[in-house]
């Protein structure tokens, strides 16, 4: 099975295209889900942060506001979290894409916005990174509901520079093209990485599994 890795920096239209993978019949993994569910009840995210970061732990789960908090006055608090929370988001990965394959998957979609960050771009075959210009980024972010030109600078400071994507990308998809050249872009894509010429530029592996030569 072959993994894609998609990602791309705020308002540049992932989820969307993360959709339209799934439309094409591609299982798809959202690591933003797999933070929700390892943070809610009983999920195996909350006894450590809680740990961590004592009173962030609302009846059984992490409140977002309570950790935003405790992390705004700590300047090591990001990188005290990502050392609890990544490991177990990659293990949340690792179970959903195994199953994808028992199920019969031949291509299935790694939704993970820091994956550069994170260093996931070597446990793919292939990455997907979704762009558009920065003015049309800027317009979609800064009109989502509270959101300031403050908090959207900060957001990106955190995140690789869009050109320094593409850069390291194997595919590209602008989004700016509008849903239906989206759509195409996204066709293409599967039609290459399920050709059996194709090979892993990451892992080295063909569509059928087999080593490059």
């Amino acid at each position: 099975m072959i993994v894609l890795g998609l990602t791309g920096s705020i308002g540049m239209g992932k989820s969307t295209t993360a959709g339209l993978f799934a439309e094409a019949g591609c299982p798809v993994w959202d690591a933003d889900a797999a933070v929700h569910r390892l943070y809610g009840p009983g999920g195996a995210a909350v006894a450590p942060v809680a740990a961590a970061f004592p009173g962030v732990e609302v009846e059984g789960a992490i409140d977002r506001t309570r950790l935003a908090a405790a992390l705004a006055a700590d300047p090591d608090g990001f990188a005290r979290l990502e050392r609890i929370v990544h490991p177990l988001v990659a293990a949340d990965r690792a179970a959903a894409l195994t199953s994808a394959a028992a199920m019969g998957a031949t291509v299935a979609v790694a939704d993970i916005p820091l994956l550069f960050e994170t260093g996931a771009e070597g446990q793919v075959d292939a990455v997907v990174v979704v762009t558009a210009p920065a003015g049309v980024q800027a317009a979609r972010v800064l009109a989502r509901p509270g959101m300031t030109p403050e908090r959207f600078a900060a957001l990106l400071a955190r995140q690789t520079p869009d050109a320094e994507k593409r850069r390291r990308a194997d595919f590209v998809i602008d989004t700016s093209q509008g849903l239906d050249a989206a759509r195409a872009a996204v066709a293409d894509i599967l039609g290459t990485v399920r050709d059996p010429a194709w090979i892993s530029p990451r892992r080295g592996i063909s569509a059928a599994g087999e080593p490059g030569q």
